[in-house]
């Protein structure tokens, strides 16, 4: 007889909204970037076809952030009934960014309503697109605020826990902690690289259908561009976010690389098994590369998971998160790479169906580098929800009723995933680019 176990049921509900949150707030954050490039390229060119780029794209963000409204109202009902002891402690500590990312929220808002029924309504157009840069600003500090609440869970400052009472609470130490740097960075990064690949397969897939008009392959190379860039500046922050666990949270990183024992020149381990006595077989191992990762010299020192007790080491499995998280980046970097070089060169030609292909997978490739990157930053915090301070199962709710949410958000996401996708694709289908642009007497 399967037991119920509301920590269990809280953690996969928890888990469940975020997975589907991120979708949406990863394209929030990304998004309002390439239509302000769009935007602005359509203005310094004269190009309407960039103009028509950025009108498009708005249109099917908004619809992305109305989703995101509603999984985002979400997070916040489930903190404070499923995790009512956490929100005790965090909600004296670092409750100045989870209101703030609501103010942010009503900034980007606010603007974005203002910047979508002003179109054509200005002489200058340059107006309108400062109209864009609160949007993009609102939504970069949405992401920014919750995530300096993401890094107070993994390096908690700004109070101190005696007995039970908390004391020397600072609102703005626990903002900016260790973890709220490279954490924010590598957000922001993989959103606008994420975002670009998105945008990509969706031009790369409409020319491969034989939609060869002009947009399209304007759209494709501005998203791959920015896609390109971000790729080389998340490999960068990616490294640093490596040097932060190794200082900051050692046995999270030991748990991403199976390194149960504490040595120099430590090798990375991609793949591979773990048998019974957690010997690594069958994986590829990179001399000296942890070592560079964890402290930038071939031959420093990595803590190992021998150093902490069993019953913190995080959940083994991270490795593979980890691996997928950093191949996909890798796929990403070396397919954009590839393209602006085959763009520069000329004579190559850029837009030859493998290529294309493999823009196509790009997007939904990026996402699942999203979605493993954050399972891995949630899963390798345990069996903490405040490291050092709070497990997981003492900031749980001990509720009988958590199965009947689960049920019901499931109902209630499916719900919303259908109508996003009807909704996204009879904006776009039943109003064509083509049509659009004959409309407009663009060419």
């Amino acid at each position: 007889m399967f037991e119920y176990d509301p920590v269990l049921y809280s953690r996969i509900l928890t888990g469940l909204t975020l997975a589907f949150h991120t979708i949406f707030s990863t394209l929030g954050v990304g998004v309002p970037l390439l239509i302000a490039l769009a935007e602005w390229i359509g203005i310094r060119r004269n190009d309407e076809h960039y103009h028509l780029l950025a009108r498009r794209w708005a249109r099917g963000y908004i619809i992305t952030v109305a989703v995101g409204v509603v999984t985002g109202t979400a997070i916040a009902l489930q903190l404070s009934l499923l995790w009512p002891n956490f929100m005790q402690v965090a909600g004296q500590t670092i409750s100045l960014p989870l209101f703030l990312e609501t103010f942010a929220f009503f900034f980007e808002a606010i603007f974005l309503g203002i910047y979508l029924y002003t179109w054509d309504r200005f002489k200058n157009k340059m107006i309108h697109l400062l109209l864009l840069i609160p949007v993009a600003l609102g939504a970069t500090m949405s992401g920014f605020f919750i995530t300096t609440v993401n890094g107070f869970m993994n390096a908690p400052l700004g109070f101190n826990l005696e007995n039970g009472v908390l004391t020397g609470i600072n609102p703005i130490m626990a903002m900016f902690n260790p973890a709220t740097p490279t954490k924010m960075a590598h957000v922001l990064s993989s959103a606008y690289l994420t975002s670009a690949c998105v945008l990509a397969a969706i031009a790369a897939f409409m020319i491969l259908r034989g939609r060869n008009h002009v947009y399209h392959k304007k759209a494709l190379h501005l998203s791959m561009v920015v896609a390109f860039v971000c790729a080389i500046s998340t490999a960068l922050i990616g490294d640093l976010s490596g040097k932060y666990l190794a200082k900051y949270q050692p046995e999270k990183l030991a748990a991403a690389e199976w390194h149960f024992e504490t040595v120099e020149e430590a090798s990375l381990i991609l793949g591979g098994i773990l048998d019974e006595n957690n010997e690594v077989k069958y994986a590829l191992e990179i001399p000296y590369a942890l070592s560079i990762l964890a402290h930038g010299t071939p031959g420093s020192e990595v803590i190992g998971l021998e150093e902490f007790p069993e019953e913190q080491w995080p959940p083994l499995v991270v490795h593979y998160l980890f691996d997928l998280m950093v191949a996909i980046g890798m796929f990403l970097a070396f397919i954009s790479f590839i393209y602006v070089f085959m763009k520069w060169r000329k004579k190559s030609n850029e837009l030859n169906k493998p290529l294309l292909w493999l823009i196509v997978s790009s997007g939904p490739l990026a996402m699942l580098a999203i979605e493993a990157g954050w399972f891995f930053t949630e899963e390798g915090r345990q069996p903490w929800i405040l490291r050092g301070y709070m497990t997981t199962a003492e900031g749980a709710t001990t509720s009988g009723y958590v199965d009947v949410m689960l049920y019901l958000f499931i109902v209630l996401y499916v719900i919303l995933a259908v109508s996003a996708v009807t909704v996204l694709r009879r904006t776009f289908k039943e109003n064509p680019v083509e049509r659009e642009l004959e409309k407009r007497g663009i060419e």
